[in-house]
């Protein structure tokens, strides 16, 4: 949840202790401009930093818009130096929302080419301060959040498996869990899957497996729990989605969705 702390931290970042190129007097009105094709989003968070400077939004486009260059997402009118005070927050948060949702909807896009079925999720692997808005430019697109936090479900981990063994890890977790949480269990190799199935897990992170070893495991996972779900992570591209949608797996979890979307080309221009 965006809260007002945190957009003056953003701005006290920006302006610093002494800035005198936003004195500027007068009112004035602004837009922010796609300079490339992609997907809106962020649009939340750049209003409110507006908002949070008394300045009036007078149209915005919903997060999750197809955009092309020269189109508006966002126009805002208000005091000259509130408005330039706050341009270069909405653009940062904004250009990086809409790099996620353009990110994340171009591999919706191939999964769905193979799957109409199959999910596209993101992963913890987010920016600090910025899960709130990069989780959000993932749904706008179509892709799903996954866990937004540690307690939103239980993931056993390598590390736990190294400590506690597999079935061990899954029996201890399972026993300290609410009935209402899922328990999401990782393994590395088709058999190691089948054995998280049988032992428990609602579903089976097959990680770092090539599309033929996930083919494998989706295949096992089913023998063994047929209500168990399957998904695929690690190193997972656009490029090589449709390879492992192909596998039957449920869902493809992509951590380069927001750590290493690049940011959509926006501009922000006044009067």
């Amino acid at each position: 949840m965006l809260t007002d702390s945190d957009i003056e931290r953003w701005l006290r970042e920006d302006v610093g202790h002494h800035d005198v190129t936003n004195d500027v007097p007068g009112e004035t009105t602004g837009r922010l401009v796609a300079k490339e094709s992609g997907v809106a989003a962020g649009l939340n968070a750049a209003s409110a930093v507006f908002d949070y400077l008394d300045v009036d939004v007078t149209e915005r486009v919903v997060d999750g818009t197809a955009i092309d260059p020269g189109d508006a997402l966002l126009r805002v009118r208000g005091p000259a130096t509130a408005v330039l005070r706050g341009e270069r927050v909405a653009v940062n948060v904004a250009a990086h929302a809409s790099g996620v949702a353009t990110a994340t909807d171009a591999a919706v896009a191939a999964a769905r080419e193979v799957d109409d079925d199959v999910r596209i999720a993101a992963t913890r692997k987010t920016t600090p301060g910025l899960r709130g808005v990069e989780k959000r430019a993932v749904a706008a697109a179509g892709g799903d959040t996954h866990r937004l936090d540690l307690s939103h479900m239980v993931m056993v981990k390598d590390n736990h498996v190294a400590e506690m063994g597999l079935t061990g890890a899954i029996e201890r977790f399972r026993e300290r869990a609410s009935f209402a949480t899922a328990l999401d269990v990782e393994v590395e190799d088709p058999a190691d899957a089948a054995r998280a199935a049988e032992a428990g897990a609602d579903v089976v992170l097959l990680d770092n497996m090539t599309p033929a070893e996930t083919a494998e495991a989706v295949d096992r996972v089913a023998a063994a729990d047929a209500d168990a779900l399957t998904e695929a992570s690690g190193g997972i591209t656009v490029e090589t989605v449709p390879e492992y949608a192909a596998t039957g797996v449920d869902v493809i979890s992509m951590g380069g969705l927001t750590h290493s979307a690049p940011a959509l080309d926006l501009s922000f221009r006044t009067g």
